[in-house]
């Protein structure tokens, strides 16, 4: 059992801290690089038909770069709710007049440590707790003589 929870623990730590969203740098970036785009009023108006009015941000894989950018689409940011809708990976074509800003998904080496002494501080709690058996059960309780029990002592 602690084994499957420090392996889950240690999955999760490795996932979530290693990327950050950072400035595209250069003229035009990379095909296959994770990319993240900021959507300006035009984009919200030509896209809104088939993603939605309230688009704030389109994250996903460059697929192709011609005279727009080619997107396989895993994620949508609103603006309003602020919330996110998951897409599966459908391409869609981003003419570079609809960005307000680009950026690219990097490794994060400060994230990265945080995330694992996080996840470290957390396995340690676990550990600690199913070592010492600081779970349910504590003490237990026995009921107060009353008037109906009567104790007998054994020979």
């Amino acid at each position: 059992m602690l084994g499957r929870v420090v392996g889950l623990t240690s999955v999760g730590v490795l996932v979530a801290g290693c990327y950050s969203l950072v400035p595209a740098t250069g003229p035009a970036p990379e095909v296959g690089k994770q990319m993240a785009f900021d959507m300006n009023d035009a984009g919200r108006v030509a896209l809104g038909g088939s993603m939605g009015p309230e688009i704030a941000q389109i994250q996903g894989r460059l697929l192709a770069r011609d005279t727009d950018y080619v997107v396989s689409v895993t994620a949508v940011k609103l603006l309003r709710a602020g919330g996110e809708q998951t897409w599966g990976g459908e391409a869609v074509r981003i003419k570079p007049a609809y960005i307000s800003s680009m950026y690219e998904r990097r490794y994060s080496g400060g994230r990265t440590l945080a995330a694992t002494a996080i996840g470290a501080g957390l396995v340690a709690a676990v550990a600690v707790r199913s070592i010492l058996g600081g779970g349910a059960g504590g003490d237990v309780v026995r009921p107060a003589d009353t008037s109906q029990t009567q104790r007998i002592p054994r020979p």
